[in-house]
Order: structure tokens, then C-alpha cells, then sequence
């Protein structure tokens, strides 16, 4: 997620050139034989551009016999006895002529499996499909015009370079031991033989105007698409299973990264590539084809058009000269029913992502449909499949659109065929913009055919001046005393000579006066040219003109904006201090605020425990404390002894006041069990700091009871203060609760009958515990 949040902003895509004017999608239909003859029908061409459906007799007799007969219009309708010529020159050669004049095309088959599709594409011997016959058009127009491979060369960004002669030549001695990458010319005979021969020589075409004076490079690729992953059928076994990834060159058009484009040179080089990727493609058996295509197979064709120097014999070295167009022949996968083909398992995921990429097709359609005739501006899903994302650029106005509509007439097939003609009676409704002529700017003007014309007169003069010429004569000699021989050879000779340099002369003459010619319609032809670009210079300078005052005053209202923004920024900055010192007053006040609401509720929570500890205090001196079943302690024992403890972190005081135990007094520093079975008193020694800082000593004491458990229990009843103060203190008064000032110690404030004075603490010890003596507290103290 943070890639993609500070990832380098896509680039807007360039103005390309477009047409205003539209041109639909050109849909036809082709209705292929029955297999069988007497097979139920539920096709019937009704004219040129018009089929009809008929339900057949068991879904009309399902449905109540409610089913309309549908009719379905096309550009044009191919009945089953049309050709394949007749098909080509309909639809495939118009798009091949748009190829050679630099404009793309893209042409695909779509229909039910079992249809015909493979075979309109492709063909059989003697019965040559759209594909062959379009490879077979193109090299028949541009063969003599081609240039030397190696020179044209493709680059890996969807791109065209042009190298000169010298590195041509290296690489074409590089690779000739390399047949996978440049495949030599294949003879006939070592074509499989059911793709050899495929059209018959008198059918063959030929483009008009094909610009004579560029040279031309014909690049074809083959790729299929199979669960919408895309896999380079021309590609060695082993990267077979490699798929490749979908980029966008720098003009904003798709392509398939890394896919192999092979420079072929003739129709034969060609159809060798088609032939290998042939056999890798994905097919299967079913239950409705034997061989049924697995994916969507797409053959590329890329023709490159570059123009000549001023001499007309070299290629122009520049790469910005060079014209690229493509025309792509698509074979799609047939749509089906998985409760027809039965198909399980891999065959049953095959069919549902043919299904799925065809689905998204209809899709695009739709919303393209939609976008153009409610003037909307839904955004087409391209991407949710291989093949719409693949050929986008063509629906968005980079070329010519053409689909073949085949169909299988037998009634099985009646619903299928239905959503079928549904979907290509939709598609018409889309509108492509036309692309527009892409010029070449060549400086040969016509060179070439000036040169072979010079190259003819040439040939021409050389002959008739061999025909000028006096023959030898006989230069035998038989005597040694033969004097006419040799004088008449040399007289010939210098006949010859001098006719030859009369020739010559002629010739240099001609030649002179012809290149002079050449020389001034060439001079008058650059100077028109000059006269035109500079026109074009003058035009374009008062169009910089215009821009650069345009652009000046983006500048100053530029200037004025961002001193705009500057001051708003400032002001902006002087809110945001004071916003943010409010909020920081207005944090502390909330905050200060929560303390006081949270000092309220503890003083409310302190409150309520204190009326709750009130209202207890004075319900159990209402009630009384409980009686405790205890057992007291026989007195005729031995009389009363004391337990004395005095913890040994206490402090010796001067206290006036102390208590007397008796002599028989035990005295612990901590508690013990054996103590407390032998007394029946207990007093233990407390310690604190008072208010005033004095220290003052407590005297906690309570009575000794044998427990039921065995153990014994004390029970405080009494507690006195002792406290140590200078003579210059405040008097000190001695309360009890039962008057009683025995033992010398100053009773603890308030009246003994006060629940606050109260001290009803027992510490039980049971015999034989390790950890020493529990305490188990009862009742209240404060």
C-alpha cells in the first residue's frame, strides 16, 4: 500500500490522431453444413444480410408452443456454399490493404464449439482459411520491395529500430546457425502436409498502391491465451509453460512482453511459424468436438514500413521514419454448456474460464454499447480478462474491427447459437472511430523507378552498341607471307575503337544531360519542398508566436496565483497557530474539567462511604454485637496469668504509667502457641507516631479461650494509649469505658460502649501448624 500511495504518477496519454468519423463494428455471419443430412435445422438464411432461428419441434412442444421464430441482421450472411475466396475478399482483404497503407486491423472468430471457427481461420489443403490468404496478399505486395533481414529490427518495448548495412550483415552471419530464431524458407514438401497448398495460385491477391519508393519488413508472433494466462507458442517445449505479462509501451498501446516476433520473407517462412505454434496449441476431446481448441489463439502480423534516402538505394536511418502497423487474427475458444460437453476436472476449469474471458467480452460491449448511445462514461473492465486487455487499443479507435459469426445449423445447438446471435446483434451497435492516414516522409520521390529506368536505358545502349559494331574478320593465318590479314583486323579494330568512343561520348553525353534533368526536376522538386516547409515553418512560427504569448501570460497569472497562494498560506498558518493554541486551551480546560468531575465523584464516592460506614456503625450499635460461643478459661487453674508481647522493634519509654502483669507474666516477642495455652490474659505492645510527633505505645488486651478445634482464641476487649509528652504539653485524660484505671495505662479516647473503640480481634492457633500462629480477626477496629 505504500508502493503504491508514493508511486510515480502515470503519464497522460498522448494526443493521438483521430478521425471524427465512426465506423461500426463489421459483424458477418457464416452458417457451415449439417453433418448429417437429415439432421434437424433450426438456421434459415433468409437473404445476403438476414438468418433466421426456428425453435426446434421438442423445446417448442416444452414451452407450450410459445416460441417465436427470430430474425437476426449481419453485414453479410455466408451461406454453406460460400468459398473461402469469397469469405477472404469480403472480409480479411480489406483489412490487409489497410495494413500495407499503415493502419491496423484486428479480425476474430466467435461462435459455439463445433462451428466452424478453426476452419475459417485456418483452412484445409486446397481450401486455404483467412489466415493464409492473408499472409499470401502480403507478400504478394510487398515481396519485391522488401528489405534485407536483420535491417529492420524489433526492440523489447514494442518498438521498431533500423541498423545499417555492416550490422545487418554481422548478425544475419550470427544467427544462420540458428533456425529457431530465423527460420529459413521451408519448401512445400517440408510443410505438414495438411497445411501445404492451401491456395491455388489463381486466387491469389495483390494490394494497390503499395509506395515503392519505402522498404518493408513483414514480423509475425504467435500466442495463446489458456485460463487467462498467456503462453508464446513459438517458443522452445521448454519455456513452453512460462506465461508472459501484458505491458503498455510508451505510446499508451498494449502488447505481450517477451513474446517472440520472428522477421519472415515470405508466405512459407510465415505459415512455418503458424505450423509449429500450431502443434502446441491446447485441444481436447469432447463430448461435442473431437478436437476442440482449449484457448483463444492469436497470430500477430507486424509490418514495418520504412523509407528510402535521396538515392533510393539505402534505408532512411531513422527510426521516427518508420511506419508500424499490426493485424491481428484471433481464433476464440467456443462457448458451451458443461452440462452438454460433460466435462470434469481439468476440462471443466478449461470451459468455465473460456466462459468467463467471453463473458467479460460481452461485458466490454455492453458498456461501449452503452457509453455511445446514452452518452455515458462507464468505465469498460479491459482488465478482467487477457483478451479484452489485450486488444483494447482497437476498440478505443486504433483500427478496424471485424468479426465472423460462425454457427452450426443443427437444432442441439439452438440455444447456444440464440445467445450467440444476441451478443453479435449488440456488437453492431458499436461504433470504432476510423484511424487516419499515417503519411511517410520519404526523399526519394520515386527514385527507385528512376533508378531501374536508368538501369533498363543502360542495359539498352550496351545492347544496341554490340549491334553497331563491325564484325571481326577471319584472323586466321595459313602464310607466313600473308599481308592482308592483319591489316585488315586492325583496320576493323579501329573501326571498332572509334565507334566505341563515339558511343561512349554519346553515352556520357546523354548520361550528363539525363542527370542534369534528373539534377533540375530534383533541384526544383527540393526547392517546392523547401518553399513548402518553409510555409509549414512560417505557419508554425506564428503558432509558437501565439503560444509563447499564451504561454507569458499563463506565466504572469501564474505569478499572481502563487503570490495569492502565498498570502493564503500565510493566513493560513496564522489560523492554524491560533486554532491550535485554542485547542490546546481547550484541551487543558476539558482535562482540568474531567479532574475536577473525577475529584467530585471520589468525594462522593468518599461521602457515600462514609454515611454507608455511619449508618453500619449505628445499626450495630443498635443491634449489638453477636454472642460468641466461646469457652473460657477455668480461673481456678492457677490464677490469671498474662501473656506479655512486646514485639523487639519497640522502644524503652520513661512512661510514668506502666502496667504490672505479676511476676508469673510470660513474656514473647512474638506470638507462641505455648504461651497461650498456659495464661489467660494477653497484652501485646503497640507502637506509633502521633499527630504531634510523639510516640506513643498501645496496650491491646483481651482475654485467652480455648478453642473447639483444639487451639486457643483471644478476643481483644480493651485497648489503652500510652503517650510520652514534655512538661509543657497539653494535660493528658484518661478514659475508660468501665472506669477501671488499673494496670496504669491512659484509656483510648471515647466511651467504651463506642463501636469506634471497639476491638473484637481474636488470633486462633491451632497445635501442630509449621507456619506458627493464624489470626482470625472478628468484628471492627479503628
Amino acid at each position: 500500500d505504500l508502493l503504491r500511495k508514493h508511486k510515480t504518477p502515470r503519464r497522460p496519454a498522448p494526443k493521438k490522431p483521430s478521425s471524427n468519423q465512426k465506423d461500426p463494428v463489421g459483424v458477418y455471419c457464416r452458417v457451415r453444413p449439417l453433418g448429417v443430412e437429415d439432421e434437424e435445422c433450426c438456421i434459415e438464411v433468409i437473404s445476403n444480410t438476414t438468418i433466421q432461428l426456428h425453435a426446434p419441434d421438442g423445446l417448442k412442444a416444452n414451452r407450450n408452443g410459445e416460441f417465436k421464430e427470430t430474425q437476426y441482421s449481419f453485414k453479410k450472411v455466408f451461406c454453406i456454399k460460400t468459398s473461402q475466396m469469397e469469405l477472404f475478399q469480403d472480409v480479411a482483404k480489406p483489412l490487409v490493404d489497410d495494413l500495407i497503407h499503415s493502419k491496423n486491423g484486428l479480425l476474430f472468430t466467435y461462435g459455439v464449439t463445433g462451428s466452424g471457427k478453426t476452419f475459417t481461420m485456418t483452412g484445409s489443403p486446397g481450401q486455404g482459411g483467412l489466415l493464409p490468404r492473408s499472409l499470401d496478399m502480403i507478400f504478394n505486395s510487398v515481396g519485391p520491395y522488401q528489405a534485407k533481414r536483420f535491417v529492420l529490427k524489433t526492440d523489447d518495448k514494442n518498438g521498431m529500430e533500423v541498423q545499417n548495412q555492416v550490422d545487418a550483415l554481422l548478425e544475419r552471419q550470427k544467427r544462420e546457425n540458428q533456425p529457431t530464431v530465423v527460420p529459413k524458407t521451408p519448401s512445400r514438401q517440408r510443410l505438414d502436409p495438411e497445411f501445404a497448398d492451401m491456395i491455388n495460385p489463381e486466387e491469389a491477391c495483390r494490394a494497390d498502391g503499395v509506395d515503392e519508393d519505402s522498404s518493408y519488413s513483414v514480423f509475425v508472433s504467435y500466442i495463446e491465451i489458456y485460463n487467462n494466462y498467456i503462453y508464446d507458442l513459438y517458443s522452445s517445449w521448454m519455456e513452453m509453460d512460462i506465461s508472459k505479462l501484458l505491458r503498455e509501451d510508451q505510446n499508451h498501446n498494449m502488447y505481450v512482453a517477451g513474446c517472440t516476433e520472428v522477421e519472415v520473407k515470405s508466405t512459407e517462412e510465415a505459415f512455418e511459424v503458424f505450423w509449429r505454434g500450431q502443434k502446441k496449441r491446447r485441444i481436447a476431446n469432447t463430448q461435442l468436438n473431437r478436437e476442440s481448441s482449449r484457448s483463444h489463439s492469436v497470430f500477430i502480423i507486424k509490418l514495418a514500413q520504412a523509407p528510402l534516402d535521396a538515392d533510393g538505394d539505402n534505408i532512411l536511418q531513422d527510426k521516427n521514419q518508420v511506419s508500424v502497423s499490426q493485424l491481428c487474427l484471433v481464433d476464440l475458444a467456443g462457448s458451451e454448456r458443461t452440462s452438454r460437453t460433460r466435462a470434469e476436472g481439468n476440462r471443466l476449469r478449461e470451459a468455465g474460464n473460456i466462459n468467463q474471458s467471453l463473458m467479460t467480452l460481452r461485458t466490454c460491449i455492453e458498456v461501449l454499447r452503452e457509453n455511445q448511445m446514452c452518452g455515458t462514461n462507464k468505465m469498460v473492465p479491459y482488465r478482467d480478462s487477457k483478451v479484452t486487455h489485450l486488444f483494447k487499443n482497437y476498440f478505443d479507435g486504433e483500427g478496424k474491427v471485424r468479426m465472423v459469426v460462425c454457427v452450426n445449423p443443427k437444432a442441439d445447438d439452438y440455444e447456444e447459437t440464440m445467445l450467440v446471435m444476441r451478443f453479435a446483434e449488440m456488437t453492431q451497435e458499436v461504433e470504432v472511430a476510423r484511424p487516419v492516414d499515417r503519411p511517410i516522409c520519404g526523399l526519394a520521390a520515386g527514385r527507385r523507378q528512376k533508378n531501374q529506368a536508368f538501369k533498363d536505358e543502360l542495359s539498352r545502349l550496351m545492347h544496341q552498341l554490340l549491334q553497331n559494331l563491325p564484325p571481326l574478320p577471319a584472323s586466321e593465318i595459313t602464310d607466313p607471307h600473308d599481308d592482308i590479314t592483319l591489316p585488315r583486323l586492325i583496320e576493323v579494330l579501329e573501326k571498332r575503337h572509334k565507334i566505341r568512343q563515339m558511343m561512349t561520348q554519346e553515352y556520357n553525353r546523354a548520361g550528363k544531360m539525363s542527370m542534369l534533368q534528373e539534377l533540375d526536376s530534383s533541384l526544383v522538386s527540393k526547392e517546392n519542398l523547401i518553399q513548402d516547409q518553409r510555409g509549414q515553418l512560417g505557419e508554425k512560427d506564428k503558432t509558437l508566436h501565439s503560444q509563447k504569448t499564451e504561454i507569458d501570460r499563463l506565466e504572469k497569472k501564474s505569478k499572481m496565483l502563487e503570490y495569492k497562494i502565498e498570502i493564503l498560506q500565510k493566513t493560513t498558518n496564522i489560523y492554524e497557530d491560533d486554532k491550535r493554541t485554542l485547542q490546546q486551551e481547550l484541551e487543558s480546560r476539558e482535562q482540568r474539567l474531567q479532574r475536577e468531575q473525577t475529584e467530585k465523584r471520589r468525594m462522593e464516592q468518599r461521602m457515600q462511604g462514609m454515611v454507608q460506614d455511619t449508618k453500619n456503625k449505628w445499626e450495630k450499635e443498635c443491634t449489638g454485637p453477636p454472642v460468641r460461643a466461646v469457652h473460657r478459661r477455668s480461673h481456678s487453674a492457677g490464677g490469671e496469668r498474662w501473656v506479655d508481647h512486646k514485639p523487639s522493634s519497640n522502644v524503652e519509654l520513661d512512661t510514668v504509667m506502666q502496667p504490672i502483669l505479676g511476676s508469673n507474666a510470660i513474656k514473647v516477642s512474638a506470638p507462641s502457641e505455648k504461651a497461650l495455652a498456659k495464661c489467660d490474659k494477653y497484652m501485646l505492645t503497640h507502637q506509633d507516631v502521633a499527630s504531634d510527633g510523639e510516640i506513643q505505645t498501645k496496650l491491646i488486651k483481651g482475654e485467652v479461650f480455648k478453642t473447639r478445634g483444639g487451639g486457643q482464641a483471644v478476643q481483644f476487649t480493651d485497648i489503652e494509649t500510652l503517650r510520652q509528652e514534655l512538661p509543657t504539653g497539653p494535660s493528658r485524660k484518661r478514659r475508660s469505658s468501665e472506669g477501671n484505671t488499673a494496670q496504669g495505662g491512659d484509656r483510648m479516647e471515647g466511651d467504651w460502649t463506642d463501636v469506634e473503640t471497639r476491638c473484637s480481634m481474636a488470633v486462633e492457633m491451632r497445635a501442630g501448624s509449621n507456619l506458627g500462629p493464624g489470626y482470625q480477626h472478628h468484628g471492627h477496629q479503628k
